[in-house]
């Protein structure tokens, strides 16, 4: 005998969202197995211990990311600064990009504080959309320069900046801040709109040059791997988040 599962309305469009994320990165190719794997699992962190507008923000973080990786792939590929696999991610990738988004959904839900948390969230989704956009984007502008010392860099230096890199990165903090004010109605969320846009498209900017930097300072030296470091960016995000909603919300 099959029991009937009663599910909240909430808790089934969390689930279709969480069917829907997997049936589409498998079937376009955005992530092999073991991302599949990954992405519903922090799929379903994120949105029981959340909200499904916070797993919505990161679907579109991905759709986003996907097709900054596709757009002159070719040439990035011959120039070897593209994504490996055609830009199919892997397990890490979405951990390195989506865990601290898990990690805070948690937390917020154990610590019963989901303003804070849905700030957290939406800014570490912002970090990782900035810091795809540049990297995908900025990557063919030959105006590159470090970040430590604004020497000239080859396009695609871990820890390069060019100007093209730069807008793409606010572009990409915007795009996630428009999403978390159009979501912030949903799910309750009391953050004034025109505070939570800005905070989270500047932490998602300045969490890009957090990754810039420590992609000089350390990815380069081969201290620590690209996966690590994209993860402490999106965890610096969530750091500042916390910053500000302590000291000024």
């Amino acid at each position: 005998m099959i029991l009937p599962i009663d599910l909240t309305p909430d808790q089934g469009i969390s689930l279709f969202l969480v069917v829907f994320l997997m049936t589409i990165s498998g079937l376009k190719g955005m992530l092999d197995r073991s991302g599949i794997f990954a992405a519903a699992l922090v799929g379903f962190s994120v949105s029981i211990f959340g909200h499904w507008t916070w797993l919505a923000m990161l679907i579109v973080f991905l759709m986003v990311g996907v097709t900054a990786t596709a757009w002159r792939y070719e040439e990035k590929s011959r120039l070897r600064i593209a994504e490996s696999n055609e830009g199919t991610r892997g397990w890490r990738n979405v951990m390195a990009n989506g865990g601290v988004a898990a990690l805070v959904s948690a937390l917020s839900y154990f610590l019963g504080d989901p303003n804070w948390g849905y700030l957290a969230v939406a800014c570490s989704i912002s970090v990782a959309a900035s810091d795809t956009l540049a990297s995908e984007i900025g990557s063919l502008d030959p105006r590159t320069r470090s970040i430590i010392n604004l020497e000239a860099v080859p396009a695609g230096t871990n820890g390069g900046m060019s100007i093209t890199g730069t807008f793409a990165a606010l572009f990409g903090g915007l795009i996630i801040g428009i999403m978390a004010v159009t979501l912030s109605s949903i799910n309750g969320n009391s953050i004034p709109l025109d505070s939570l846009f800005l905070i989270v498209t500047a932490i998602g900017w300045l969490g890009c040059q957090v990754d810039s930097i420590l992609g000089a300072l350390f990815e380069n030296k081969g201290l620590i791997g690209k996966h690590t470091v994209n993860f402490l960016a999106t965890l610096s995000g969530a750091l500042m988040a916390v910053l500000v909603n302590w000291q000024f919300l």
